[in-house]
């Protein structure tokens, strides 16, 4: 084995590279002895092995490891008294037990016996080795809903803070996750709740093992609480949210034993709980990725060095961080501004972006990571008065803002402080003069740079200004760490690309053609004709590219944005968020030049006017560029602030398209300057809420946009290199298992350039894993695996619909076959050519479903009311996958309407509705109503009337009588499910059942049973009438 430190501390987080150096067996590994494995490493590396399976011991473990990391004795009034208070309050949640870990100094105010406050510490985060590790294994609870025994648990001063679940080589990691769902749903809220303070949960199967936070467990158990309550189940997302461990070379550590060597070594762990997580003001605990972590300390580490050997104000003072666009590098920069600032001799850290959404976009970003840690500016004058205050220790600016403040106040004190200079996306706007001025003006400073694509030698523009500054690292000096799309891709921390070309002409200009003037080029690729048939290729396609009307999913979206657009500080307004059901995605059409904007924003307008069906929600934003190409790749710089260099006929159309706009969305935006600038944040916030379907631009939105609803890049502009990139990596934002890849569909052929982009900023093998394989590779199968003809052939001969699936392990490996065909359709359903191709039937798929959906129902009541271990927590359903291809309740009563008109006689149309009722998850509840409403209809006008007052009718007959035989309190109780039809749940904890119970004696044994039952009643009620 051989540790190469990431940076000269002894004690760097991750390693800078890792062999593995152990010798695998051959022999079959059972489950115990890969526990047994594990916890003996652990042992060698300084954990102490304590044989704890009970409450008690472990309480009583806890009390003697506090004890000793706070040099005190507690009498047993006191320890009573600290542990039911500040321990285990019965009031506190997982919430509030990670934020008395995570924030400040983990130290809790108590008053002892003798009147004296001691500060007790859970945790020494100033001397992590102060902290003592110990590991438990096969703890027993027996308190919570079913009894559970934990695998392995690694106890932090006496605290169980991480929690390991295992499962034998051979068996699905998912197991193991699904497994920790089960406890902490049933479970470790039981007894004291001291397994609420775990903040870090391991999954792993020997072969692969992976890690992620408490809060990401605990959200998508409340997510699938609430999705229950509305049929709405989710049950596959937050997997996508654990991640694997890895060197600082991005080599993946994915071994338990590897794993164990490195991520578990004493010094590691310590540092990710006290350094490198951010529990974020949306109650988000965030755990830092390797590569996070490596770049963090590569900074922190050369902010050291060049302190210690005076090199601060020159290049060997900074350098630059290679990430990926999407790899979440405000997080980076957020943690090592935070931890720059804790530095004894650094003043202050500037953290300087581009772009007027962005300077928006990081302030939030930074203001969700932690309330009020950064302070932006929204003037010269505002920035000068935080660059005085010794308070203001993160500051966010813009570029120009800092740019005119060099200029404005030269000889500035500020300029004699020690100052940490980070640019995000660092790369024209830095160059050249600006550069020179801040490294003209300040004295002792650092400079950082993060970007996704770095220019180098081979992309950089020959006409620089300032020769001496065409690369990022002449800017900003030594690449500091790497993690490239390739490798974002391979950790699934972003999506691939899939790429359309589409011939538009028969003979194309080749757009790298030196002897092709541009005009002439232009001229041929903006022809009338080509538009037209570039606009109507669009909105044909524009509903399966985008998914629209098949694919819907659970979104929270901003419900004020006109208010946010116009607030002139990010804080001033508070964000309303709601959660919708959405129906697909949104796209951005990028073009090569605002004339070229013009023509097709009027194309898409005269069609969609024509035919109706195709209307689409579209705008388009602008501003003068230079040029519409640049010789380096980048794209050209468009003034989000000011349109005042557009001509008077390209500044008329755009006050046209911006009053088409005001009345879509009931605005009131011009292309004045303020209202110019809250134009751009409005259509920035109504694209991330997937409000606007296509967006027209030329430049802008193309770097540093952020929009995960957003999936589609239409292109007919000439990208390449950084630009190119930049711009595809707009779509491909991680966001659920609905979306699986961004789309780029190039209209011109950008084929080589692709190539040649995905190569620079990859590697020469890259395009492999950028980009998806072909619609013949997955419909057929390629490389030894499995096509989407090959499973539906296995479907069909294991499993045909004229047989029962008898026996666990068949249905379980049913529900693995069918979950993957659902995530292959998924994919193939892009594609042109696999319309009219399913193999399957719509009859035979909707009974497939079904088979599906009875299997979830029978094992999800089955662990109800069992205590013994359930195979359901051994699968993924894929239920968002259904959702998409769901029957709803509008398609039942057109089969209904149908029935009836004939006159009640057509036998078919009723197997037809039990089969579409069967297939459905959301219709399921509601079968007995449907039942009972078709059983009743006879001499009707309208069914769809006589539905809707047959639910009125039977809603309110059914809640009264809930109401009397549970001796309810009438008042209370229909407020509550008033409320719970408009919040979208009926929420099961807290208080509101509490306040519609009739008086029960506090005593009476039944009271709970009673209460249960209530529950249970109320919740099969809002199931069966929610959504109708």
């Amino acid at each position: 084995m051989t540790y190469n430190i990431v940076t000269q501390s002894n004690e760097s987080t991750v390693v800078a590279e890792y062999t593995a150096g152990s010798v695998r067996s051959e022999a079959f590994q059972s489950e115990a002895a890969l526990e047994k494995e594990f916890i003996e490493l652990l042992q060698t590396q300084g954990y102490e092995y304590l044989p704890i399976h009970t409450e008690a011991d472990l309480i009583a473990n806890l009390r003697k490891q506090l004890e000793a990391l706070n040099g005190i004795r507690f009498s047993d009034p006191e320890w009573k008294r600290f542990f039911s208070e500040h321990i285990a309050n019965t009031n506190d949640g997982i919430v509030e037990k990670t934020r008395k870990l995570q924030e400040g100094d983990s130290r809790i105010n108590f008053k002892r016996d003798d009147g004296l406050t001691k500060n007790i510490a859970l945790i020494n985060k100033a001397d992590i080795h102060a902290n003592r590790l110990q590991v438990i294994n096969q703890y027993e609870n027996n308190a919570g809903t079913y009894k559970n025994r934990y695998d392995v648990t690694v106890l932090v001063n006496g605290l169980p803070i991480v929690h390991i679940e295992l499962k034998r080589r051979g068996v699905a990691i998912r197991e193991a996750f699904n497994q920790i769902n089960r406890y902490q749903r049933d479970s470790f809220w039981a007894g004291s709740g001291l397994f609420e303070y775990v903040q870090i949960f391991v999954i792993s199967n020997g072969t692969n093992t992976k890690y992620y936070s408490n809060t990401t467990r605990d959200s998508h158990i409340r997510d699938a609480k609430k999705a229950l309550s509305a049929k709405k189940q989710k049950t596959s997302n937050s997997f996508e949210f654990t991640s694997f461990w890895a060197d600082a070379n991005n080599r993946v550590i994915p071994d338990l034993i590897d794993f164990t060597k490195t991520f578990f070594s004493k010094h590691t762990l310590l540092n990710i709980l006290t350094k490198y997580c951010v529990f974020s003001s949306e109650n988000m605990l965030l755990v830092m990725r390797p590569y996070q972590i490596a770049a963090t300390e590569k900074i922190l580490n050369k902010i050291e060095i060049s302190n210690n050997y005076k090199q601060y104000g020159t290049i060997n003072g900074g350098g630059y961080i290679w990430h990926t666009t999407g790899s979440g590098k405000t997080l980076t920069s957020f943690k090592t501004a935070q931890l720059a600032t804790a530095l004894p001799y650094i003043d202050k850290v500037l953290f300087v972006v581009d772009r007027k959404d962005l300077d928006y976009q990081t302030m939030k970003e930074y203001d969700r990571f932690q309330k009020g840690a950064a302070n932006s500016n929204t003037s010269t004058a505002v920035l000068k008065k935080q660059l005085e205050d010794a308070n203001a220790r993160i500051i966010i600016t813009t570029i120009q803002k800092l740019d005119v403040f060099i200029k404005k106040y030269k000889g500035h004190p500020v300029f004699e402080k020690h100052v940490v200079i980070i640019f995000d996306e660092c790369h024209r706007s830095q160059f050249g003069d600006m550069h020179v001025a801040i490294t003209k003006s300040f004295k002792k400073y650092h400079l950082f740079g993060f970007t996704g694509t770095p220019i180098f030698a081979v992309n950089a523009n020959t006409g620089t200004k300032h020769a001496d500054l065409k690369t990022t690292e002449q800017v900003f000096g030594a690449k500091l760490h790497t993690y490239t799309i390739v490798n974002a891709i391979n950790d699934k921390n972003v999506l691939p690309f899939r790429i359309d070309y589409i011939k538009t002409m028969e003979q194309e200009p080749d757009i790298d053609d030196k002897q092709v003037a541009d005009i002439d080029r232009e001229k041929a690729f903006n022809s009338p004709k080509r538009i037209r048939n570039i606009v109507s290729y669009i909105l044909e396609n524009f509903n399966r590219k985008t998914y629209r009307n098949e694919k819907s999913y659970s979104f929270n979206a901003l419900t004020n944005i006109s208010e946010v657009a116009a607030a002139k500080d990010a804080k001033a307004v508070e964000e309303i968020k709601q959660k919708l059901r959405l129906s697909g995605f949104n796209s951005i059409f990028c073009v090569s030049s605002i004339e070229a904007a013009k023509l097709y924003y009027n194309e898409f307008r005269r069609q969609m006017n024509e035919n109706q069906s195709r209307k689409l929600k579209i705008a388009t934003i602008f501003s003068y560029a230079a040029n519409e190409e640049e010789s380096d790749g980048l794209l050209g710089e468009e003034n989000s602030e000011d349109t005042s260099a557009l001509d008077s006929t390209s500044r008329d159309f755009l006050e046209s398209a911006i009053r088409d706009y005001n009345e879509m969305f009931r605005t009131n935006y011009d292309t004045s300057s303020e209202k110019f600038q809250n134009y751009y944040k409005d259509i920035s916030l109504r694209m991330k809420n997937r409000e606007i379907d296509l967006l027209i631009v030329v430049n802008m939105f193309l770097t540093g946009f952020d929009a995960t609803t957003l999936n589609t890049l239409w292109v007919d502009k000439n990208l390449k290199q950084h630009g190119l990139l930049q711009a595809y990596s707009r779509t491909n934002r991680i966001l659920n298992s609905i979306k699986t890849f961004g789309n780029i569909v190039c209209f011109r052929n950008l084929q080589k350039r692709t190539d040649d982009a995905i190569s620079l900023f990859g590697d020469k093998d890259a395009g492999g894993i950028c980009v998806l394989k072909s619609y013949k590779d997955y419909y057929g199968g390629y490389d030894g695996k499995q096509g989407y003809v090959q499973m539906i052939d296995e479907l069909q001969s294991k499993y045909p619909l004229s047989e029962q699936i008898i026996g666990e392990q068949a249905q379980k490996d049913f529900i693995g076959l069918f979950g993957a065909i659902l995530r292959m359709r998924n994919l193939l359903s892009s594609f042109d050519e696999f319309a009219g191709n399913e193999i399957l039937s719509e009859r035979d798929m909707q009974d497939y479903q079904g088979i599906y959906n009875d299997l979830y129902d029978q094992w999800r009541n089955r662990r109800k009311y069992a205590e013994k271990e359930d195979i359901t927590d051994d699968i993924v359903f894929e239920i968002e996958l259904i959702k998409q291809i769901e029957i709803n309740i509008d398609y039942v009563l057109l089969l209904v309407k149908k029935y009836h008109d004939g006159h009640l006689e057509d036998k078919e149309i009723l197997i037809s509705i039990q089969k579409a009722v069967d297939s459905s998850l959301e219709l399921r509840s509601k079968k007995a109503l449907i039942e009972t409403f078709i059983a009743g209809i006879n001499d009707v006008d309208d069914v769809m009337l006589e539905w809707r007052e047959f639910v009125t009718r039977q809603k309110e007959t059914e809640l009264a009588a809930i109401i009397s035989e549970e001796h309810l309190k009438e008042e209370e109780t229909r407020k509550l499910v008033e409320r719970s039809f408009r919040d979208g749940l009926m929420k099961t904890t807290g208080t509101d059942f509490d306040k519609i119970m009739p008086p029960i004696s506090r005593f009476n044994p039944e009271r709970e049973k009673i209460k249960e039952t209530v529950i249970q009643r109320l919740q099969q009620f809002f199931e069966r009438y929610f959504g109708i």
